[in-house]
This record gives structure tokens, C-alpha cells and sequence, in this order.
């Protein structure tokens, strides 16, 4: 049996069809309060899944505020053990945003060394693995494609932190967003022409208005944290989920190549 048969059916049908939605609390997050606003827009805006810090007490309360599949993130592979245990769907390692200003840079082997002990833990989890931005593209298709033969299930691009928008409006966030939908093009690409049934999920600078660009991209979905997480109004947090869900459209019906589940 495939790990992806272990998700929820409408999760694993999101990305086939190539139009899953992710909304991301944030992999430093631990905040409760913050994340019960988020997972709960999350659910109200349709999302189809929430990705949130890794911890069991998180995991509970986002699911039942949210009604959404949990993913968790984190990079100690030792804490994802009790977060699947508390009902977490699906685990992710990444991305590193909140890392960069810190100084802290995954490199290639680290980040494989930490999928390896994540599929020892967790040999029946699916496993999304974030590949660095930092590597330049030639470098991001080949992680990826090793952290596949690691025993990744999904891999997760990234960008916004380094992306330097200089216009205002749309120019602007599609500047933004330039960075993530570069390594999502790449690494699609790599994976398939390696003959990999993996899909891609495209994160970090993302908007309404880019998200239909990742889809273009090779992506299968998107995750989408701080123009949701940013927010403190419930009511516009709800809005600009279903303005990511809308931008996203409907059920496309025909996989990228290369995207099986």
C-alpha cells in the first residue's frame, strides 16, 4: 500500500487534480491562540490542509477547530514521533524561513541526513522535505531528487525570503513569488524527466495572484503562510483563503506529468 493511500481521500484527490491548498502557521508558531485563528480560516476558507508547528497539543486543538488534515513541520525528526501519535496526517521538514534571519542555513547533506532518520522513524508517514533556496537550481533538482530516493513522498519549494520586490501591485508579487516559482519549474522538471511520480509543492511568497503561476509552474499545490498568518482579523484571514482557493479554480481533472498519487 502506497503512504499516500494513508491520507484522507479528498486530501490525496487535491493533488491529483493539481489544486491543493496548504495554509501555513508557521514552523515557529506556538502559539495557541494564533494558530486556533488560523486552522479555524483555514477550515471556513476551504482549504485542504493546515501546516502547523510541530506538537501534539497543536495537532488536537487544530484539528478540531479547523476540521482539515494536520501536517506538521519541523527539523528534529525526533519530534514528529508524538505529533503523528496526537493525529497528525503527514509530516514536513521545512521550510526554513524563520531560520534565515537567524543565520541558520541547511545545507544539502543536513537536510537529507534529516529526511533519512525522518523515514526511520516514520517508515508508514507521508513526508514532504523542503529543499533549500539558498542552492542554486542545478543544485535544488538534485536534492530533490536524492531526497526522493531518501524516501521522500512530496517536495516543498521555497524563495520569499530572498526574492527583493522593487514594484507595487501585481509586478510586485510576482517578483515575490519569482524565486519559489523558479525552483518549482526546475525541480518538476528534474523529477519527471527522472522518471519520479512526485508532486511538487510550491511555498513562500505566494499570493492569490501567483498561485495559478505555481499550478503552471509543475506544482500539484501550494503553501501559502504569511499572507494569511500575518493577519489578525478573522474575518480577513477567512477572506483571503477563499481568495486562494478561488484562484486555484476548480478540480482541473488532468495530473502534471510526472504527478501521481
Amino acid at each position: 500500500m502506497s503512504r499516500f493511500d494513508r491520507l484522507p481521500a479528498a486530501l490525496r484527490s487535491a493533488l491529483v487534480q493539481r489544486r491543493l491548498l496548504k495554509v501555513i502557521a508557521g514552523l515557529t508558531n506556538f502559539d495557541a491562540a494564533s494558530v486556533e485563528r488560523i486552522s479555524r480560516a483555514a477550515g471556513l476558507g476551504g482549504a485542504d490542509v493546515i501546516d502547523i508547528a510541530c506538537d501534539p497539543q497543536l495537532v488536537e486543538l487544530a484539528a478540531a477547530v479547523s476540521g482539515l488534515p494536520i501536517c506538521v513541520s519541523a527539523v528534529d525528526p525526533e519530534l514528529f514521533p508524538a505529533a503523528v501519535a496526537a493525529g497528525a496526517a503527514m509530516v514536513e521538514i521545512g521550510n526554513y524561513d524563520a531560520f534565515y534571519p537567524l543565520g541558520r542555513i541547511f545545507d544539502a547533506a543536513e537536510v537529507l541526513a534529516i529526511t533519512r532518520r525522518t523515514r526511520q522513524l516514520l517508515p508508514a508517514v507521508v513526508l514532504s522535505v523542503t529543499v533549500p533556496h539558498v542552492l542554486p537550481l542545478d543544485q535544488q533538482e538534485q536534492l530533490a531528487l536524492d531526497l526522493v530516493a531518501a524516501g521522500a513522498d512530496l517536495i516543498q519549494t521555497e524563495g520569499g525570503t530572498s526574492a527583493r520586490p522593487l514594484s507595487a501591485g501585481s509586478l510586485g508579487l510576482i517578483e515575490k513569488a519569482a524565486p519559489t516559482l523558479a525552483a518549482a519549474h526546475s525541480i518538476s522538471r528534474a523529477l519527471a524527466a527522472g522518471g519520479l511520480e512526485v508532486p511538487v509543492l510550491c511555498a513562500s511568497g505566494l499570493s492569490a495572484v501567483t498561485v495559478p503561476m505555481a499550478i503552471a509552474a509543475g506544482a500539484s499545490g501550494v503553501g501559502v503562510g504569511s499572507a494569511v498568518n500575518r493577519l489578525s482579523d478573522a474575518v480577513a484571514m477567512v477572506a483571503v483563503v477563499r481568495g486562494l482557493r478561488e484562484a486555484l479554480g476548480c478540480p482541473q481533472g488532468v495530473p502534471a506529468p510526472g504527478t501521481h498519487v
